[in-house]
C-alpha cells in the first residue's frame, strides 16, 4: 500500500512538473521568447582613459553576441520542438562562454592601467525570458522566416524608390507576396520580421488621462528658449552606428538612426571630423549631431538595409518614415540661470535596452498632436484621424562641470530633482527638448496590420521593438559664440531662434514654450493640458506620469510605463539617473495584455478600453533598486532573475501515446494500492 501510494504521488508530481516544463518549451518553440542579459556597460562607472577604446569595442562585442544568439533562437523553432534542451545547450551556454571571455578581456584592459574591476564575471550568464507576445495575433507563424529570408531579397533596393518594383518604398510586388501576406504573418512575436511589435504594444491616446505636470518657476529661473532648425533628415542620412556608445565599431547600435544636424556622424567620426563636417541646421554655427532610432511601417517594404546587419537581418524591417516635423528647443532651469554646455558634450536620454534592463533609465514619451498633455512610456499611441504621432525627448539638464562623457555615458549628466534643482554640485545647463512628429495612421489591430500597417521604433533585436526602448542622442558641436548667445537668451527670458540670430527674439518675459502650438486638435481633449505655467514640459513631453514624477517635469526616467490615471505622483522614483539600476522586470510584470481587451471601432481598428492595459514593464517598486553599489570599487552583485521569468527548455509533448506513457506509473501504483486493501481485508477476516 505504501509503495503504491508513493508511486501515485510521485507520478502526479512529475506530471505536474512536466506540464509546466512543457508549457515553457511551447513558449520557446513558438518563438515568443527573448534573451535577457545583464547590461555590463552600465556597471562601468569608471574606466581609465587609456582603456576606454578597448573597453568600448568589447562592450559592442557583447551586444553583437546577444543579437546573434537571439537570431539563432528565432531560427531554431524546429530544433527546439524536437529537443527541449536545444536552446540551453546550443544557444545559451555558448553565449555565456563568449560573454565570459569578453568580460575577462574588459577586466584585463582596465587592470593594465588601473584597478581591476571586481565581480564582472557574474554578469556572463543570460536567461531566456517569455516576451509576453505569445498568442497576441493570429497567423501562420511564418514571420520569423520572413525577417531572415524574404528581407534579404532587398539587397539591391535602396528604399528611395530606386529599386526595381519599389514604388517609392511602399508595398511592392516582388513575387513574394509580402504586401498581401504581411497581415497574416503576425504570429509568434509579431511584426514583419517576427520580433514585434504586437497589438498589445498600442493604446488609444483618448483612453489616457492627462498626466503632464511641471515645476513652477522661481524668481531666479531662466525662462527663455532657444530654437535651432535642422530639418527632418530629408537628406536620408542613416546608419546603424553609435559613435557615443560604440566608437570605431560598425553597426554598434544594431538599429538604424535618423541623423539631423551634423552630416559627418558615423562610428569612425573623430571630434575633429565632427567639427569639420557640414550641417543641415539653418544656422551653420550649429554643427551638433541629433540622432534617434527610425520609425518603420510594417508594410512589407524593403529598405536599403533590408539584407544588412542593423536592418532586416536583425529584425528592423519595413518602410522608414521620414518625420513630418522636427523641432529642437533649448530651455532654462526653473530654479536658476544656466551655464554654457562644453563643446563635444555627449548626452543619451532613455535606454535602448529598457525592455530587459528595467525602466530605471527609460525615458520614452509617445503621444499625439492635440493630446500632448497625455504621455505614454511603454505603449505606442493610436491617434484619431487628423492627429499625428509625436515622440518627445527631454535631455538631462545638469552637468558635473568637468566631463564631456563618462564610462557608462550617464554619470556626467543628470536630471534635476522635483523642484528643478541640480544636486551633487552639478551645474544647470540648457535642456534640449526634441519633438518629432510623424504622419502615421493608427494601425488596424484586429487584422494584424493588414488594412493599416503597424509601426514600430527600431531596436536591438532582443528588445522586440518595445516603445519603452525609445531614446535620443546628442553631441554638442555648437560654435562657442552661438552657445554663448543661447545662454544669454535663455537667462534673459527671451524667445530666440538660431536661424534669425539670438538677439532677434521676443524680448522681455518668458518666451513661448516649445510644442505649445500643436497641429489642429481633432477634438478637445479632456483635462486641459498646459497647467497654466510656461514650462516646456507642457509641450507634451511631460514624463510626469500624472504627477511630478520625482523630478518636477525634468523628465527623469519613470519606473512605470503604464498609461496612468491623472494625479498619481511618482514620489518613489530614483532621483538621479546617474545611479545605474539593473533591476530586471519579472515575467509577471512584463506580460503584455491581450488584444482581445480592445474594442472594434467599426473601421478596422482595435480601440483599447478606457482603462489602460497592464504595463509591459515593471512596477514602481521593482524599478527602484540601489545603484551606488554598482561602482567597480567593490564586488558587483550578479543578476538574480525571477524564477518566473526563466524559461527552462524542455521537450514538448502531446498526443494520446505520450499521455499513456506518462500515466502508467500512476496506474501501477493504483493497482498496488488496491491489492494492499484487498489483502488487508482478507487477513482481518481470517483473524476474526
Amino acid at each position: 500500500m505504501l509503495g503504491g501510494g508513493g508511486l501515485v504521488a510521485a507520478n502526479v508530481y512529475a506530471t505536474a512538473s512536466e506540464s509546466g516544463q512543457s508549457q515553457a518549451g511551447q513558449v520557446l518553440a513558438s518563438g515568443a521568447a527573448t534573451i535577457d542579459c545583464p547590461d555590463v556597460g552600465s556597471q562601468l562607472t569608471a574606466v581609465p582613459d587609456e582603456a576606454k577604446a578597448e573597453v568600448d569595442k568589447e562592450l559592442a562585442l557583447l551586444d553583437k553576441q546577444i543579437a546573434e544568439a537571439y537570431q539563432r533562437l528565432q531560427q531554431s523553432t524546429q530544433a527546439i520542438q524536437q529537443d527541449g534542451a536545444f536552446a540551453e545547450n546550443s544557444i545559451m551556454n555558448p553565449l555565456k562562454e563568449k560573454r565570459a571571455a569578453t568580460i575577462e578581456r574588459i577586466a584585463i584592459a582596465v587592470d593594465r592601467v588601473g584597478d581591476r574591476p571586481q565581480g564582472l564575471e557574474a554578469f556572463a550568464a543570460c536567461i531566456l525570458r517569455a516576451s509576453g507576445n505569445q498568442g497576441e495575433q493570429g497567423g501562420d507563424g511564418q514571420n520569423g522566416e520572413q525577417g531572415g529570408e524574404e528581407q534579404q531579397q532587398g539587397d539591391n533596393q535602396d528604399g528611395q524608390g530606386q529599386g526595381e518594383g519599389q514604388d517609392n518604398g511602399q508595398n511592392q510586388d516582388n513575387g513574394q507576396g509580402q504586401g498581401d501576406e504581411q497581415g497574416d504573418q503576425q504570429g509568434g512575436n509579431g511584426g514583419q520580421a517576427g520580433n514585434g511589435p504586437v497589438a498589445a504594444d498600442f493604446v488609444d491616446i483618448k483612453s489616457v488621462q492627462p498626466n503632464v505636470q511641471s515645476p513652477r518657476k522661481q524668481g531666479n529661473a531662466s525662462r527663455g528658449t532657444f530654437s535651432t532648425a535642422c530639418g527632418v533628415n530629408e537628406n536620408g542620412l542613416f546608419n546603424s552606428d553609435n559613435v557615443i556608445v560604440a566608437p570605431g565599431v560598425t553597426n554598434g547600435a544594431h538599429h538604424f538612426h535618423d541623423y539631423v544636424g551634423n552630416q559627418g556622424n558615423n562610428a569612425f567620426a573623430s571630434d575633429q571630423d565632427l567639427a569639420d563636417a557640414d550641417t543641415s541646421c539653418e544656422n551653420q554655427g550649429d554643427k551638433s549631431s541629433y540622432f534617434w532610432p527610425v520609425i518603420r511601417l510594417q508594410n512589407g517594404a524593403q529598405e536599403q538595409d533590408a539584407g544588412s546587419p542593423g536592418g532586416g537581418i536583425e529584425g528592423n524591417a519595413g518602410e522608414i518614415v521620414t518625420p513630418k516635423q522636427v523641432t529642437m528647443t533649448f530651455v532654462g532651469n526653473p530654479q536658476s540661470k544656466v551655464t554654457e554646455m562644453p563643446k563635444l558634450l555627449r548626452i543619451i536620454t532613455g535606454d535602448a535596452k529598457a525592455f530587459v534592463n528595467g525602466t530605471a533609465n527609460a525615458n520614452a514619451s509617445w503621444s499625439c498632436t492635440g493630446f500632448e498633455d497625455r504621455q505614454l512610456k511603454d505603449k505606442y499611441p493610436l491617434c484619431p484621424q487628423g492627429s499625428d504621432v509625436v515622440r518627445t525627448f527631454k535631455f538631462q539638464s545638469c552637468w558635473d562641470g568637468n566631463n564631456i562623457d563618462s564610462a557608462n555615458h550617464r554619470t556626467h549628466v543628470a536630471f534635476a530633482d522635483a523642484n528643478g534643482v541640480c544636486g551633487n554640485g552639478f551645474k544647470a545647463i540648457p535642456q534640449l527638448v526634441q519633438r518629432i512628429v510623424y504622419d502615421i495612421d493608427a494601425p488596424s489591430l484586429n487584422d494584424g496590420g493588414r488594412t493599416t500597417p503597424l509601426f514600430a521604433v527600431d531596436s536591438f533585436p532582443e528588445q522586440l521593438h518595445k516603445p519603452v526602448t525609445d531614446h535620443g542622442d546628442f553631441i554638442n558641436v555648437f560654435d562657442e559664440d552661438l552657445m554663448g548667445e543661447m545662454v544669454d537668451c535663455i537667462n534673459g527670458g527671451r524667445k530666440c531662434d538660431a536661424a534669425d540670430g539670438a538677439g532677434d527674439g521676443d524680448g522681455g518675459g518668458a518666451g513661448e514654450e516649445p510644442g505649445n502650438s500643436p497641429s489642429p486638435t481633432p477634438e478637445n481633449p479632456p483635462g486641459g493640458g498646459n497647467n497654466g505655467d510656461d514650462d516646456p514640459a507642457d509641450n507634451g513631453n511631460g514624463n510626469g506620469n500624472g504627477g511630478d514624477n520625482g523630478n518636477g517635469g525634468e523628465d527623469t526616467p519613470s519606473p512605470t510605463a503604464t498609461a496612468p490615471s491623472g494625479g498619481n505622483n511618482q514620489d518613489d522614483e530614483p532621483a538621479d539617473n546617474g545611479a545605474e539600476n539593473t533591476q530586471k522586470p519579472s515575467a509577471d510584470s512584463t506580460q503584455a495584455p491581450n488584444p482581445a481587451d480592445g474594442e472594434d471601432k467599426g473601421n478596422g481598428e482595435a480601440v483599447p478600453k478606457a482603462e489602460s492595459s497592464p504595463s509591459a514593464v515593471q512596477s514602481d517598486d521593482a524599478a527602484a533598486t540601489g545603484g551606488d553599489d554598482n561602482d567597480l570599487g567593490g564586488a558587483v552583485p550578479g543578476p538574480e532573475p525571477s524564477s518566473a521569468s526563466v524559461l527552462e527548455p524542455q521537450a514538448t509533448s502531446g498526443g494520446l501515446a505520450d499521455t499513456g506513457t506518462q500515466l502508467w506509473p500512476a496506474a501501477a501504483g493504483a493497482l498496488l494500492l488496491l491489492a494492499g486493501f484487498v489483502l488487508l481485508r482478507r487477513i482481518n477476516s481470517r483473524q476474526t
